[in-house]
């Protein structure tokens, strides 16, 4: 078999649909968008939740509480291990450093070093959450974990 011997399988090209191109077309007159009103309409569409004027569900459900999921803030997570990677010449790494060396993104704000992985030299760790097996593998190689 060539390339140039491909055919498609019977049923799976369809001819598009002519809408208002009158009745012999099957899709004339309403063209598929059935009687009058908004839907008829170009441009006319109803929003999620909408029940004809009816008091939505959403708005007849109590609603209690706070949710602090809006206003989270991600943080942004590096292994002792990416550290490690790092040139041999940098001994001071906080988030501009990790940016600069492609790691994260230049407008991070909040990182946290995770201990997976290894380290062998001193490196002073600026960031504002360590876990406790990256604070205790940055230690014991000499270097500082520093919550900023």
């Amino acid at each position: 078999m060539k390339l140039h011997e491909l055919k498609n399988v019977v049923g799976a090209i369809h001819r598009k649909k002519r809408v208002g191109c009158g009745e012999g077309g099957g899709h004339g007159k309403t063209s598929g968008r059935g009687g009058k009103g908004q839907t008829a309409r170009s441009g006319g569409s109803i929003r999620p939740g909408f029940e004809g004027g009816q008091m939505p569900l959403y708005r007849k459900l109590p609603h209690r509480g706070f949710n602090q999921s809006a206003f989270r803030v991600e943080p942004i997570i590096v292994n002792v291990g990416d550290l490690a990677r790092l040139d041999a010449k940098i001994t001071e790494v906080n988030v501009t450093v990790l940016a600069n060396a492609g790691l994260v993104r230049h407008d991070e704000k909040f990182l946290k070093v995770l201990g997976d992985g290894e380290i062998t030299r001193a490196l002073k760790v600026t960031a504002a959450k360590f876990s406790e097996s990256a604070k205790a593998k940055i230690e014991k190689a000499g270097g500082q974990a520093i919550v900023a």
